[in-house]
């Protein structure tokens, strides 16, 4: 689907549960999807590792047009494409693939400002591979997502959608 959402719909990240369910600007169900958010829990504080609370917007979508398991560091394609041969050569790497949507707080003094800054602490939802777990929490703080359900859902949001976890 290639037309955007208007910017008053919303997305919702339940961390208990482990889903992202996206809503059309009436509260109507479009889309659910399992997801896994921060290993640490959820929490604000910068370098904690948890997924932060709140009120948040999508303030950047990174990816557009790359090809599904495209690489991302420091939000930029490195030309590589994930493989299992990839990964072997990089034990450990976090990996950030497909699609970005990086997240801003709204909440100033909770997710926005000084030490618990979800923009400046890079908070993305993102493609992660696919034989990583959903519906267990694993990650650093980000939200990740199968890589065709981010660049679905890449697809169908823009720039401004809102988003709540919690």
């Amino acid at each position: 689907m290639s037309d955007f959402l208007p910017q008053n719909a919303a997305i919702l990240i339940d961390t208990a549960r482990q889903t992202l369910t996206l809503t059309d600007a009436h509260g109507a169900l479009l889309a659910r999807y399992p997801v896994s958010t921060g290993l640490n829990g959820v929490g604000e504080q910068n370098g904690s590792g948890c997924t932060p609370r709140g009120a948040h917007y999508i303030r950047a979508r990174i990816g557009s047009g790359e090809p599904e398991n495209t690489v991302f560091r420091g939000r930029r394609p490195t030309g590589e494409i994930y493989s299992e041969a990839l990964a072997a050569q990089n034990p450990g790497r976090d990996w950030i693939l497909s699609r970005i949507l990086w997240l801003c707080g709204l909440e100033p003094g909770r997710n926005r400002g000084r030490g618990v800054d979800t923009f400046h602490r890079y908070v993305y939802i993102h493609g992660t591979p696919d034989s990583e777990p959903m519906g267990v929490a694993r990650s650093h703080g980000c939200i990740r997502m199968r890589n065709a359900d981010i660049i679905e859902l890449f697809d169908r949001v823009a720039a401004g959608t809102r988003v709540q976890i919690t």
